[in-house]
């Protein structure tokens, strides 16, 4: 079976459209979450390594290395594993791909994956740092100034934003926060506030007026089959 997969870092705003021209495949994976959180801990990439391990994945298709991962070790890593399992992964933006018509790797792949690892990592490093740089411009020009003080945001309000939204849907499951935050890429800060604020909700209203998280596909994680039933109150 030949699967394709996408990936974009925000759950609103992106579009995936751009990574799926020309593309012929059996299956798509998407994933809208951080390119920093390990291919295997996302939700679509945990359901691409069952397929692989079960023996049903022949091909992988990925627009550009950048949408595996952006951390180097990390990246060459999960190309070793899926060279061990005799998965070829074609990158469609650049016309390389891992595994040779015999199977065998491909060394010349190989060498220009190893250097765009290092750049994708050196990217997303530079991308943190203007990213606080801007912040702390605005903030010296009184431009950023966050939320007014002594002023908070009500319960409602902060649960019903999308990211936290999926933080309720993994707590509803049973999750754990340390698995919620390696599939969300949410702080764990605001996951412990979510959870706190739900239990408070929970005492104080009826299920009915909680902020409903949206349905979907859940990523299995360790033993999660058993504390999916798990009940919020055991949250």
């Amino acid at each position: 079976m030949k699967v394709h997969y996408v990936r974009v870092s925000s759950l609103v705003g992106q579009n995936t459209d751009r990574q799926k021209v020309d593309v012929e495949a059996d299956l798509i994976l998407e994933d809208k979450c951080s390119g920093s959180i390990p291919l295997f801990e996302r939700p679509a990439g945990s359901k691409l390594k069952e397929l692989v391990e079960k023996g049903e994945v022949s091909c992988l298709s990925v627009h550009h290395p950048d949408r595996v991962c952006r951390n180097t070790i990390s990246f060459l890593q999960t190309i070793e594993y899926f060279n061990f399992k005799k998965v070829n992964i074609v990158f469609t933006s650049l016309g390389l791909q891992t595994l040779d018509d015999d199977g065998k790797e491909n060394t010349i792949s190989k060498m220009v994956l190893s250097f765009l690892g290092v750049l994708a990592d050196v990217e997303r490093r530079i991308i943190k740092e203007r990213v606080l740089e801007g912040i702390a411009v605005a903030k010296s020009k009184g431009v950023y100034l966050g939320r007014k003080k002594n002023t908070t945001e009500d319960s409602l309000t902060f649960l019903s934003k999308p990211k936290n939204q999926k933080v309720i849907e993994y707590l509803r499951k049973g999750y754990k926060q340390t698995e919620i935050y390696r599939i969300t890429g949410v702080s764990p800060n605001t996951i412990i506030k979510v959870r706190k604020l739900l239990k408070n909700d929970q005492n104080g209203k009826s299920e009915s007026e909680i902020p409903q998280a949206s349905g979907g596909n859940t990523p299995k994680i360790g033993t999660s089959q058993t504390r999916t039933k798990r009940t919020l109150q055991k949250v």
